[in-house]
């Protein structure tokens, strides 16, 4: 396991050569976070783009900018995947132009995943790119989506089929911020910690079935030690693979296939949250694995129960799907990873051994779908 002292700040480095950037991890920081972005806005004005859900967050954010002498104006959009769209990316856009904003200013995304993809994507389009900053206040933003750069909107066809790699100038994760996030919020950010220990880190996958509990009940040690664990994880591997040409970077998809798919099925509506879809998703990739004979089916078992104590859907009936296979299955074929026809999926031989099969047939997929309904 990453030896991570909790006790002060902690700041992990994402190496990208010139593209580079850091992610601090401090309880509390939201409230001193305009002394950290000063440097940045360089007088400038720094607009916020928050979502309805965290009123009380902007409203310490624009304090500690107001402290600090940072200039800002918020834009508040409504919450929820729904945003994630055409119609939100236009709208920002368009309110951000009006703020004048130029190519070296820097936009900060105060929100969960949504937000910070949204944002991340709009400054990668918006005068063919300007900077921007995340604040991530949900723990899936936090151990994911703000870090590596991936950003986008979903389009009718799937998730996430339009955007850009767009890294941001710095990460800001204040844990306390978790306070204020309903349980169910905190137990589908957790199934993205969870992945880290199922893709290449056993000691961390069983440190989350003995810590877990307490993570989920609010236990600041092991919410900090999971955050910083999982960010230095995503680091690593971004740092590894930036555009996920080599494949490497592609062991972060763990479980979004089916999960995508599981996603779509539901609406892209809160019927199911993005990180209980990957949970379930999980599930399915180690039962596929197993019935396949790629993967013990102990430690198939091992990963469904851990999702279970989690109160997290350990495949389909708990994930409240019931979609006939091949539709899932059509939802799969339009995956962004989708390949001269081939869908590659991620599998596994054991608890920290992911890796990228290319040798799976759809209808192969399809009868298991149709097995474990």
């Amino acid at each position: 396991m990453t030896n991570i002292a909790i006790d002060k700040g902690i700041t992990v480095p994402v190496a990208l050569g010139e593209r580079s950037y850091d992610v601090r991890i401090e309880a509390g920081l939201l409230a001193r976070a305009g002394d950290l972005l000063a440097p940045i806005a360089r007088g400038r004005t720094m607009p916020i783009v928050a979502d309805e859900n965290v009123a009380g967050h902007l409203a310490t954010l624009q304090t500690s900018l107001d402290d600090a002498g940072v200039p800002h104006r918020a834009i508040v959009l409504p919450a929820g995947e729904g945003s994630k769209s055409w119609a939100t990316l236009e709208r920002l856009t368009d309110e951000l132009l009006a703020l004048g904003v130029e190519r070296g200013d820097h936009v900060i995304a105060l929100g969960g995943g949504v937000i910070g993809d949204l944002v991340g994507f709009a400054t990668a389009i918006l005068k063919r790119g300007c900077g921007f900053v995340q604040v991530p206040t949900t723990l899936l933003a936090q151990v994911d989506s703000s870090v590596g750069g991936k950003t986008g909107i979903n389009a009718r066809a799937g998730k996430n089929l339009i955007g850009a790699f767009h890294q941001p100038a710095t990460v800001l994760i204040d844990p306390d911020v978790l306070d204020t996030l309903p349980a169910r919020q905190v137990r589908a950010g957790y199934a993205e910690v969870v992945k880290y220990g199922l893709i290449d880190d056993p000691d961390f996958f069983a440190w989350c079935e003995a810590n877990g509990a307490a993570l989920l009940a609010g236990d600041a040690a092991a919410r900090t030690y999971a955050i910083a664990h999982s960010v230095a994880a995503k680091a690593r591997i971004v740092g590894e693979d930036e555009f996920e040409t080599t494949g490497r970077r592609a062991l972060l998809n763990l479980g979004h296939t089916f999960g995508h798919a599981l996603e779509a099925e539901a609406g892209f509506s809160d019927r199911l949250l993005h990180g209980e879809a990957v949970a379930a998703g999980c599930a399915l990739a180690f039962a596929f694995s197993a019935e396949t004979g790629r993967c013990p089916p102990e430690d198939a078992a091992r990963v469904a129960a851990h999702w279970r104590a989690s109160g997290l859907p350990d495949g389909l009936a708990a994930a409240g799907i019931d979609a006939p296979p091949a539709r899932l299955v059509e939802h799969m074929r339009h995956d962004k990873k989708m390949a001269a026809g081939t869908l590659p999926f991620l599998l596994s031989n054991g608890i920290g051994r992911t890796y990228l099969d290319r040798t799976v047939a759809l209808d192969q997929v399809e009868a298991f779908l149709a097995s474990a309904r």
